[in-house]
């Protein structure tokens, strides 16, 4: 599967952007599918992720009540909504997908990534 994100920017603090992660090659609704993030000069971190049919999602907790995530199986989508922007929130974000039913938190665990989409948020 081919993943393409789109919908970073530039932005001030206490806005909003949303992230699209577009698939294409095989039934995205099958693969549970996950955002990361990477700042410069640090590890990339688990962000958000959705389960295959989008019934069960999992936030870290910093970003949990500002981010949501969610998918349209028909345009074969995720999205990644976030609210209340901080400029700690800016980094290159990543969407990943893996084929399993069990929503999972480490990079290493994903089989499929897209290239990233930068996220500024000034001060």
């Amino acid at each position: 599967v081919q993943l393409q994100a789109s919908g970073g920017g530039l932005v001030q603090a206490g806005g909003s952007l949303r992230l699209s992660c577009a698939a294409s090659g095989r039934t995205f609704s099958n693969y549970v599918t996950g955002w990361f993030r990477q700042a410069p000069g640090k590890e990339r971190e688990f962000v958000a992720a959705i389960s295959s049919r989008g019934v069960s999602t999992y936030y870290a907790d910093s970003v949990k009540g500002r981010f949501t995530i969610s998918r349209d199986a028909a345009k074969n989508t995720v999205y990644l909504q976030m609210n209340s922007l901080a400029p700690d929130d800016t980094a290159v974000y990543y969407c990943a997908a893996v084929d399993t039913s069990r929503i999972l938190t480490t990079p290493q665990a994903y089989d499929y990534w897209g290239l990233g989409t930068l996220d500024t948020v000034s001060s």
